[in-house]
């Protein structure tokens, strides 16, 4: 199956990037890429939400979550390692944004990137599945490998999709993928 890309998002100083067109039956299976997300403040998670079709020009917040999240650490002084589900970036069909990844650095040489995978978002029959991999270099200076999966319950087709820092602005590349 050929990766085609749809669109790529550069974001300079941004509150959010927003895919408002691109997504609809063409394919089943849509990539969103990630490189060199930076965020202007420490600390902080990178999350997605959707817009189903019924909420032309919505505010992300109407389609709910279900999901789970886990992380391997290790610091840069190799005091340690560890493996670890966190729950409280669990959502319970929730309409909040998901976690991507947490605990971000905004220094100079901490950014992240990864791959997000999103399943079949123009069905009107089913659930949407969802699952992202990303690697992190924490404002703590610790490498992290977050994984996140779960489903978008709406059987009303999605078509825009938003990703954004929990608290202030990001640079950093966002390119969407066709898998069909």
């Amino acid at each position: 199956m050929a990766m085609t890309l749809i669109t790529t998002n550069t974001s300079s100083d941004a509150a959010t990037s927003d895919f408002t067109t691109g997504i609809d039956s063409t394919y089943k299976l849509y990539i969103f890429k990630f490189i060199d997300i930076n965020p202007a403040t420490d600390n902080v998670s990178f999350q997605f939400q959707v817009n189903a079709t019924d909420d032309p020009g919505g505010d992300y917040d109407t389609s709910l979550i279900t999901s789970t999240f886990f992380l391997a650490e290790h610091p840069e002084d190799d005091s340690s390692t560890s493996l670890a589900y966190i729950d409280s970036l669990d959502l319970a069909q929730s309409a909040s944004f998901q976690t991507l990844t947490s605990n971000m650095g905004s220094d100079a040489d901490q950014s992240i990137a990864g791959t997000m995978h999103l399943f079949n978002p123009s069905s009107t029959t089913y659930v949407k599945h969802f699952y992202a991999r990303f690697h992190n270099a924490n404002y703590n200076n610790l490498a992290v490998d977050s994984f996140t999966a779960g489903y978008i319950n709406d059987t009303t087709a999605i078509d825009d999709i938003q990703f954004k820092m929990s608290s202030g602005n990001f640079d950093g590349i966002i390119s969407m993928y066709g898998v069909g």
